[in-house]
């Protein structure tokens, strides 16, 4: 397989995991990250050591032009990627009616705005290419809603939209676009949940695993799911949507 996949928010949780995952099945790394570059290298090294190749790009997802050039500029340097996993993204919690507008920007401007701002440089190569794999990650906010997340719900509700008609424009493309939409994640925004609300709102009674999520988006990305586009699937331990 020589075949590489850009990753955003790769330094920490799902996006760390992702990348040790994919880079253990076979994939090369394009890593990302707006400021946790030191975290970054050691998940360079990481890889390294797995035995795939690796680079690292470094911009924030919310401002177009910045985004649109460091994109470009790899892009004409290394040529198109095969994948993209589009993950970064950031929380702003607050009951909606103290929501400070800041919140509410920061949130839409970094999930929903990065997710267009890191594909719209991308896409028209990868349709050149005719083939290639999109991976978006909402959220069961994004299907749900969740009390104190309306700027974060909206915003991974917008990317499930967006992923749908995406999908629709490119499939004829041989390019796949699809969600993966965690649920309740072991991770540092999990951390301080209590055991008690897990076993009450997850019929498997356990956080999931960033592991668990990253094997989702691995298949995605894989000749095994080349018929499946559009969709979102969900990963959350059986919780209602």
């Amino acid at each position: 397989m020589d075949k590489t996949v850009l990753v955003t928010g790769a330094s920490r949780g799902i996006g760390k995991g992702t990348v040790l995952y994919l880079a253990n099945n076979g994939y090369d790394i394009v890593l990302h990250c707006n400021k946790n570059i030191e975290k970054l290298l050691d998940v360079k090294k990481e890889i390294e050591n797995i035995g795939r190749k690796v680079r690292i790009l470094q911009f924030d997802v919310s401002n177009r032009e910045q985004t649109k050039k460091v994109l470009l500029d790899d892009i004409e340097a290394n040529g198109i990627y095969y994948g993209v996993v589009v993950n970064a993204g950031i929380t702003a919690d607050n009951p909606f009616p103290a929501m400070e507008d800041i919140e509410w920007d920061n949130v839409i401007n970094t999930n929903l705005n990065g997710f267009y701002n890191t594909l719209r440089p991308i896409i028209l190569p990868m349709i050149q290419n005719k083939k290639g794999r999109i991976v978006a990650l909402t959220s069961v906010s994004g299907l749900t809603g969740n009390r104190g997340q309306v700027n974060y719900s909206a915003s991974k509700a917008g990317i499930i939209g967006a992923v749908k008609a995406l999908s629709r424009e490119t499939a004829k493309r041989n390019i796949t676009v699809n969600c993966v939409a965690p649920g309740v994640i072991e991770s540092d925004m999990t951390a301080d949940l209590p055991m008690e609300m897990i076993k009450e709102m997850v019929p498997m009674k356990r956080k999931g695993s960033v592991k668990e999520v990253a094997s989702a988006i691995n298949y995605l990305l894989s000749e095994d799911a080349s018929y499946i586009t559009g969709q979102v699937i969900s990963v959350n331990g059986g919780m209602y949507l």
